[in-house]
C-alpha cells in the first residue's frame, strides 16, 4: 500500500517549465515531523534584524545547513544563493539563476536545475549528519518580477523575528 501511494503523488512542479531557465526561486525546506533541530530564536520585543543582534543560533543540525548552503555558491557556476535564513525547522533561500556563459563558443556544462540543485543540497547535508533531517518535498516558487522579489527577501529578513506567529512553528 505504502508503494502505491508514493507512485500516485502528485509533483507541485509546473509542468513543461524549465527549472534551469534564468531567474530567481524562493524555496523552502523543511525538516522531518517540524522538529526544531535547526537553529533556536532569541528574539526580544523591540529588537530588530536592522539592530544588529542575530537573533538566530544555530545548532550542530543548522552549521552544517548554513556550510552545505553557501558552497552552492562555488559548486555552480551561474547558480547563486541571494539570501537566506536557518530557522529552526526550515530554511528559506532565495536562489539565482543567472544566464549561461557562452563565451568563446566553449562548452560548459548545463546549468542544473532547481530539484536537482536542492536534492544536491538535502543529499549532502544527510551525508554529513548520517541521515536525512529533511521532508521528502519542498516548496518553490518562480519569483515574476522585481517588487515581487523585494517582498520575499523582506519576508526572509523579517522571518526570525515573526517566529512566534509563523505556521511552521509548532
Amino acid at each position: 500500500m505504502y508503494k502505491l501511494e508514493l507512485r500516485n503523488r502528485k509533483s507541485i512542479r509546473l509542468k513543461q517549465y524549465d527549472y534551469s531557465s534564468q531567474g530567481m526561486y524562493f524555496i523552502t525546506i523543511c525538516v522531518k515531523n517540524r522538529e526544531c533541530i535547526l537553529s533556536k530564536i532569541n528574539c526580544k520585543q523591540g529588537i530588530g534584524v536592522d539592530d544588529h543582534v542575530d537573533p538566530i543560533k544555530l545548532q550542530t543540525c543548522g552549521k552544517i545547513v548554513q556550510e552545505k548552503i553557501k558552497n552552492i555558491n562555488y559548486a555552480y557556476e551561474n547558480v547563486m544563493v541571494n539570501q537566506y535564513v536557518i530557522m529552526p525547522n526550515h530554511i528559506h533561500m532565495l536562489i539565482e539563476i543567472k544566464e549561461k556563459d557562452r563565451k568563446n563558443g566553449s562548452m560548459r556544462a548545463s546549468t542544473p536545475t532547481i530539484p536537482q540543485i536542492v536534492n544536491a543540497l538535502k543529499g549532502l547535508i544527510t551525508k554529513q549528519i548520517g541521515f536525512s533531517i529533511f521532508q521528502r518535498n519542498y516548496y518553490e516558487h518562480i519569483v515574476r518580477n522585481e517588487k515581487e522579489c523585494l517582498k520575499i527577501q523582506e519576508y526572509i529578513k523579517n522571518n526570525p523575528l515573526n517566529w512566534e506567529e509563523d505556521e511552521l512553528n509548532m
